[in-house]
């Protein structure tokens, strides 16, 4: 079913740390090395955020589980310096800090325990996890946190916290057309069982210099079309299909059932695809005609009817969405 309007967000990109306890074979954004890690400090943040322009949305992006890396030292050196304990200890202060300077939090640090998950529930307003593939893949073979019984129970997890939550499927990382399928009804099921899921991404793998994948060919735009039209057919109308139009071309996947542009940002840029600058806000409105294109928050319109945001978020939930739930014309 299409809709009468294309979402969007628009946030700034924060890439709190690249140290990452897994090594997949296609991630650019990845600190192989300690000349190569690095983790944001509090005035870089603040740097960003006082220069967010319109953005409603502070996208938070994380290598996994950073104590547990080879680069775990210089992580838990740094983080401790900042006068914190973890990635989430840490992550939890940066939400905050966005809070209170008008940004609504979205985090996205791989795999989270249960607690993990309460405790960064209250600062965000939607949280998220690529599944990626249900697939035992060879791309994966160093990489234990994209164990795929791990990553759905995570996303379990989130349903029954009510969390609202983003996940998606990597195209082109070695699965099958029948893997990509399985993902879909797995996220499906999910979804049936706690109605969490807002968006599903179909996302394209890109191929990064220096990865085992650098040679790699990308996914065609036939299969991205026809992980398009399978997610489609497969999934509840109310979840919305994503596509990243710094990674394909949207309007062919809208006509085909995608309905999200996801983020965009104005002043960062993508830190996990660098090389694909985010097409402007005038440029997709030109690129999706005679589609309209309508800004929304990091959470999607109808949680915001359900509530499903602390008391923290109401403030600036409240100040910026309309009576449908979508960002406000009048500006912030």
């Amino acid at each position: 079913m299409k809709k009468k309007y294309i979402t969007f967000s628009k946030n700034i990109f924060i890439p709190v740390t690249n140290v990452c306890r897994n090594a997949c074979d296609y991630c650019g954004f990845r600190a192989r090395s300690f000349e190569d890690a690095d983790v944001i400090g509090v005035k870089e943040f603040l740097d960003l955020v006082h220069n967010r322009g319109e953005a409603t949305e502070a996208l938070f992006t994380t290598g996994e589980s950073p104590e547990l890396s080879h680069l775990s030292s210089f992580f838990k050196d740094r983080v401790i310096e900042a006068g914190f304990t973890s990635l989430v200890e840490y992550t939890r202060e940066l939400c905050t800090l966005a809070i209170e300077h008008g940004l609504l939090p979205h985090c996205n640090l791989g795999m989270l325990s249960t607690d993990e998950l309460k405790e960064l529930r209250d600062v965000n307003a939607s949280m998220g996890l690529m599944l990626e593939t249900t697939a035992e893949l060879e791309a994966h073979r160093k990489s234990p946190g994209k164990d795929p019984e791990m990553r759905l129970k995570m996303i379990e997890e989130a349903g029954r916290l009510k969390i609202p939550f983003t996940s998606g499927i990597l195209v082109g990382i070695g699965e099958e057309e029948e893997d990509r399928i399985h993902a879909l009804e797995a996220l499906k099921s999910l979804h049936e069982r706690y109605g969490h899921i807002q968006e599903v991404i179909i996302q394209p793998f890109s191929p990064k210099p220096f990865t085992p994948m650098w040679k790699k060919k990308q996914p065609s735009f036939e299969e991205m079309k026809d992980a398009v039209r399978a997610a489609r057919e497969l999934l509840p109308d109310e979840i919305a299909i994503q596509v990243p139009p710094n990674l394909t071309s949207p309007k062919e996947l809208i006509e085909l059932g995608a309905s999200d542009l996801g983020g965009i940002s104005e002043r960062t840029i993508d830190y996990i695809n660098p090389e694909s600058p985010w097409p402007r806000e005038a440029e997709l409105r030109r690129i999706i005609t005679p589609f309209e294109l309508s800004e929304r928050l990091p959470i999607y319109p109808r949680f915001v009817k359900k509530g499903w945001y602390s008391e923290l978020l109401s403030p600036l939930i409240e100040r910026y969405a309309d009576e449908d739930g979508l960002r406000r014309k009048d500006g912030i």
